[in-house]
């Protein structure tokens, strides 16, 4: 590799890589479009039509939750802020146990895909809509 490359260029093998991760990923929304069946219903695209098992939900929640920001950022912030950094690790752990075992069988029981359709449940359409427009404005 040459040391001299700037950090911020792509060379034609990155370019390779890039494309064949493109065709690969197309290549399976493509296969699973046609042979999958498809989702009938919002429940099905949803929640699989709860039909899953525990292994492939668990898969998917983990990679819905490990962002690009987080894959890049981790290692920054240990670098910068040291052991300091575990303490989030230890509250994410608690705090992913507390929402399995509280929230989400609550979740389950009423047959419900959301925080934002528990609020108008559990109140009105009015709570449900300011939940969105916060959750919205904080991102």
């Amino acid at each position: 590799m040459d040391a001299s490359r700037d950090i911020g260029s792509f060379v034609v093998w990155d370019y390779v890589v890039f494309a064949g991760m493109l065709l690969i990923s197309a290549a399976i929304g493509i296969y699973y479009a046609f042979a999958g069946g498809g989702q009938q219903t919002s429940k099905d695209f949803l929640m699989g039509g709860r039909s899953m098992t525990a292994v492939p939900v668990a898969l998917s929640l983990t990679a819905s939750f490990m962002s690009a920001v987080t894959v890049l950022g981790t290692p920054a912030e240990v670098y910068r802020f040291g052991a300091m950094f575990s303490v989030f690790g230890i509250t994410y752990f608690f705090v992913v146990v507390i929402s399995a075992e509280v929230f989400l069988p609550v979740f389950y029981r009423l047959g419900i895909t959301s925080t934002y359709e528990y609020l108008e449940i559990r109140f009105n359409r009015f709570i449900r809509l300011c939940g969105t427009v916060l959750f919205i404005v904080q991102t």
